[in-house]
């Protein structure tokens, strides 16, 4: 068994929770969640890479174990929650690494490639969408709350962070139900449950329209650092299409992409082939 540390970094006042394993001399994986869950929703990944790579896996601010400010004492954008997952690549000496991005993580991970290419050794970009088209008609009802941020608009996104809808998150599109652990969603209903984790949520909901208005940033990178990118998709994601996938190979030619068999999170039923594709891919 590969042991996995679970630590704590002070970043700028913040109390940042990662998940750590393999070899500190190893090449790096920054492994970066999405919504509404946390490093656990790696809990099967890391044992099956921690012999060849070092893996650092943070709860993003708001997520998680990590601390949660109140939304006086913290702006709670992507930009924001990027620049305390930036600050805590630098404290933890994290030069050089490849990104795993999933959903919330991938303009988090974007972010950071975009101002420091030079760090970034490879993408694995799990259902991590950068174009448009990778937008499902799911999105409609936060898009008429980024076009119109009224309180209507608000209250009729509220079904997003209710306990049902995370389940439905996990389940949809996925063959054999039965094959995903409650564990993964009733830990993140736990975390949304805590005072004042749904108005954070629907703040995050809102300034999701900055990571749509950075795409064309985003792409400027991919053809001008020519990152190597691996898309694994879960193919019956609700939320980011396939299209989203292929979109990749527009500005990074030899970007591979795998669709799996499998909803938005593909690593409750895939893990293992994922694991084989994240070795193949970034064998030396």
């Amino acid at each position: 068994m590969t042991g996995i540390a679970y630590r704590t970094a002070n970043v700028d006042g913040h109390n940042v929770f990662y998940r750590e394993a393999g070899p500190s001399d190893a090449p790096t994986l920054l492994l970066l969640h999405g919504f509404p869950s946390a490093s656990h929703m790696f809990r099967d990944l890391i044992p099956l890479l921690a012999d060849r790579f070092h893996l650092v896996a943070p709860d993003l601010p708001g997520f998680g174990r990590t601390d949660m400010p109140s939304r006086e004492d913290f702006e709670y954008t992507f930009e924001r929650i990027t620049d305390v997952i930036d600050r805590l690549t630098e404290t933890l000496g994290l030069d050089r690494f490849a990104l795993y991005v999933f959903d919330y993580g991938a303009p988090v991970g974007f972010r950071i490639a975009a101002r420091h290419p030079e760090r970034i050794t490879a993408i694995i970009s799990q259902n991590g969408n950068a174009y448009e088209e990778g937008l499902s008609e799911g999105w409609t009802p936060v898009q008429a709350y980024w076009k119109e941020p009224s309180q209507t608009h608000r209250d009729g996104i509220r079904m997003f962070v209710k306990p049902e809808t995370t389940v439905w998150q996990y389940t949809h599109g996925v063959p054999d139900e039965t094959l995903v652990s409650p564990d993964g969603w009733e830990l993140d209903n736990h975390y949304l449950a805590r005072p004042g984790a749904e108005e954070i949520q629907l703040d995050l909901f809102l300034d999701y329209a900055s990571n749509v208005e950075l795409y064309p940033r985003f792409h400027e990178y991919f053809r001008t650092s020519k990152p190597r990118l691996l898309a694994l998709w879960g193919q019956n994601d609700p939320f980011f299409l396939p299209a989203g996938a292929d979109a990749f190979k527009r500005d990074l030619p030899d970007a591979e992409v795998r669709f799996l068999p499998t909803g938005h999170f593909a690593l409750e039923t895939h893990a293992e082939e994922i694991a084989s594709a994240i070795r193949e891919f970034l064998a030396p």
